[in-house]
């Protein structure tokens, strides 16, 4: 999904927190001032990165990480 202007994908947590370290982006807040667990909000603005990151959260909500 995007959050203001950002995309917001579910993946595994450990996958977040790894994406984190990266300073890839930051863990999702929908506005409450705590973060939900295996959401990540990516900081880049790059298509190509927002591609990679989409497909690989489609494959962990199917079941198929």
């Amino acid at each position: 999904m995007l959050v203001k202007g950002k995309l917001v994908v579910k993946l595994p947590s450990e996958r977040v927190d790894s994406l984190v370290a990266e300073s890839e982006g930051e863990p999702f807040d929908s506005g409450t001032g705590k973060h939900m667990r295996e959401w990540f909000t990516l900081s880049s603005t790059s298509t190509q990165r927002w591609h990679a990151l989409a497909k690989e959260a489609m494959k962990f909500v199917e079941g198929r990480d």
